[in-house]
């Protein structure tokens, strides 16, 4: 078990995501969660903890709290987005993310879609500096992104308990999609809900894929991709037909691909004609392989002249 949670992966996947996640912290600020400031204005007697912010206790949001938090957070996450001073701006940016978080989900609704992602942001302090490109391997890194991607897979399995808990087995011969579709439905879904029964087999289906997701563990490598494929092909879908996005638990789910392998600042060289170090990260190596320095009294290499 030790041994496959730290399997180690190229410390060059580790920078992309790291990257990743701290650019979609400070776009999620920006984009996606900007009425967590509105929040201020609703009655502080309204605001209901989570169990997490009772324990500590955290104060009652204000107008300057929830600015603080709000610009401190954008700064950090940019930052930490460079991969410098990833321990120090990384356990900065999950504290004040995860009060961010706090913050939006104790007025009476809890988005699932943010686990993943605050797991990925709790592990990636801890795994170590990583430079864009770099294929040595660390093991480091690799149990932050397989602690990331057991958070994405519990996202689905824990969601199937969910709705035993609260429908019990009438969640799935229910009209739980159909509300759905009423409520926020584009005009995808109204042809979905113009088939007969497919909104009971799709119920059932959604069960079954949740249930089975651990199973993605299981598969060798190509297969595991291919099935990552499939979990976001779903998630397409659900946004083209209820405008769910998901986003946060996108993002966590990219630590299971190999993002070392999409280079922008490479593609961007290649397309100017542009040659030279990496400048995505302090000190990153080129894209081409050094010459090999020959040890004392040893030829250099063929087909390479002998210079200074």
């Amino acid at each position: 078990m030790t041994r496959w949670l730290t399997e180690a992966v190229p410390r060059g996947r580790v920078a992309a995501f790291r990257t990743l996640v701290y650019l979609f912290a400070a776009a999620d600020l920006v984009f996606f969660t900007p009425w967590v400031r509105t929040r201020v204005d609703v009655p502080g007697e309204l605001y209901q903890p989570l169990f997490l912010g009772r324990v500590l206790p955290l104060p009652t949001p204000t107008s300057a709290l929830v600015g603080a938090i709000f610009w401190a957070l954008l700064l950090l996450a940019l930052l930490a987005a460079t991969g410098r001073a990833h321990r120090l701006l990384g356990w900065s940016v999950f504290a004040l993310y995860l009060e961010w978080m706090i913050i939006a989900m104790s007025y009476g609704k809890v988005d699932h879609d943010r686990f993943g992602l605050l797991v990925a942001l709790a592990v990636l302090p801890t795994a170590g500096a990583a430079r864009h490109g770099d294929p040595t391997r660390t093991e480091a890194g690799g149990w932050a992104l397989r602690v990331t991607q057991i958070a994405v897979v519990c996202t689905y399995f824990l969601a199937a308990f969910a709705k035993f808990r609260f429908g019990g087995l009438d969640w799935a011969t229910g009209s739980v999609l159909a509300k759905a579709i009423i409520r926020r439905g584009t005009d995808l879904a109204d042809l979905i809900a113009g088939v007969p029964h497919l909104l009971l087999v799709a119920q059932f289906g959604l069960l079954a894929f949740e249930l089975l997701s651990p199973a993605v563990f299981l598969l060798p490598e190509r297969w595991r991709l291919a099935t990552v494929g499939f979990f976001y092909s779903f998630h397409l879908v659900t946004f083209a037909a209820i405008t769910i996005s998901f986003a946060p638990h996108l993002v966590a789910m990219t630590s299971f691909l190999p993002l070392e392998r999409v280079r922008p600042l490479r593609w961007a060289r290649r397309l100017t004609g542009r040659r030279g170090p990496d400048p995505s990260g302090a000190g990153a190596p080129s894209d081409e392989p050094a010459d090999p320095v020959p040890a004392a009294g040893q030829a250099p290499a063929l087909g390479r002249p002998a210079g200074p």
